[in-house]
């Protein structure tokens, strides 16, 4: 069951890119918060959608927006990850996926591949947006232009 939109965000830790704790708490109340949901490092849409927030990533910053990426990834290939490819922002390993289950984030493909979807929080953690697509294309620019919106 996803989120409905005016839901709090959900608290949850999990293991950043460098391998330190990373606790959602912290961020609530403070700034508007673009959590993705990707399914792999290093396919072809999760870079192409990665290396999209990255060169959006100073429109979302002038919003004040915190964009983090999440994957069953290890903290280790999500290090690769984000140095290969300059990634300015926060990638969270959720390796039993756990927090993708919090957020509902259903498989898609047929149940083959992890979903791919985007969700927004306001500065005072509700939700206001999300948006489900396995095209990686859509999920900036609609994150963004509902931000600017709001």
């Amino acid at each position: 069951m996803s989120l409905d939109i005016g839901t709090t965000l959900p608290q949850f830790s999990l293991k950043d890119q460098y391998g330190n704790d990373f606790s959602v708490t912290e961020l609530k109340g403070k700034n508007p918060i673009v959590i993705y949901f990707y399914p792999k490092n290093f396919t072809p849409g999760c870079t192409k959608e990665a290396c999209s927030f990255r060169d959006a990533f100073q429109d979302f910053s002038d919003e004040g927006a915190i964009v983090i990426g999440i994957s069953s990834d290890s903290e280790a290939s999500h290090k690769k990850f984000a140095s290969r490819y300059n990634l300015p922002f926060t990638l969270l390993a959720d390796s039993n996926k756990k927090v993708r289950k919090m957020f509902g984030v259903k498989n898609s493909m047929l149940g083959l591949l992890p979903g791919r979807e985007t969700f927004v929080f306001n500065d005072n953690g509700e939700l206001t947006f999300k948006f489900n697509s396995i095209g990686a294309e859509d999920h900036i620019k609609k994150a963004l232009r509902h931000l600017k919106k709001s």
